[in-house]
């Protein structure tokens, strides 16, 4: 095989071509290390060689930083990924690798998602996010059941009229309409915002 291309992504870091196609990124030295030049030839043992012990390492460790960093979906790490040009045999590998120590897992994370936001977020918006970030509608079904019971709703529309400082009782109608489509914009169902606002001043 011929390495046909070896191309700068940085100053350190190459992209390498073998027979017209895209293999890997690579730093300088490795370059030099594996004898990789353009024109080139390259055995197919080294190339397996560096994907499996250089590229795959790589992922691996890349995919443990990112979700260190911070707690991500299987899309967002996948798109993480991509973005460093990990291909994508190698990328599907180091996700496997993270989900086998438990570090990646979606139905968690919109668990979690949904805990942290759901006294200031309706059940639509917290869905449109968690879809957004690539979770399946099936675990998000699984994790509003698991996260909502009677009434949390009604504390999310609570938490808003409070942070509005919107009270019920010394409000003119126009202010009344404005705050109830302000809650339908928000994703929360007219009559529950309705039984909210009529219940205030028990609730409050």
């Amino acid at each position: 095989m011929t390495v046909t291309g070896i191309e700068p992504c940085t100053k350190t870091k190459f992209k390498i071509y073998i027979e017209g196609k895209f293999a890997f990124v690579l730093y300088k030295g490795e370059l030099s290390r594996y004898g990789l030049r353009k024109s080139g030839e390259i055995s197919e043992e080294t190339v397996q060689k560096i994907r499996m012990e250089v590229i795959l390492k790589r992922a691996k460790l890349r995919a443990m930083h990112l979700l260190e960093d911070m707690d991500r979906t299987e899309a967002s790490l996948r798109e993480k990924l991509r973005q460093g040009l990990y291909p994508q045999d190698m990328i599907d590998m180091a996700i496997e690798y993270v989900k086998s120590f438990g570090y990646l897992n979606d139905a968690r994370y919109a668990e979690n998602f949904i805990r942290s936001r759901q006294n200031s977020k309706s059940r639509k918006e917290i869905q449109a996010a968690l879809l957004q970030k690539g979770v399946s509608s099936e675990l998000i079904g699984q994790a509003m059941e698991l996260c909502y019971e009677d009434g949390d709703e009604e504390a999310a529309i609570r938490s808003i009229l409070r942070k509005k400082k919107f009270d019920p009782c010394t409000s003119e109608e126009r202010e009344k309409q404005r705050i109830y489509a302000y809650l339908a914009r928000k994703g929360f169902r007219y009559e529950t915002v309705r039984q909210v606002i009529q219940n205030y001043e028990d609730d409050a």
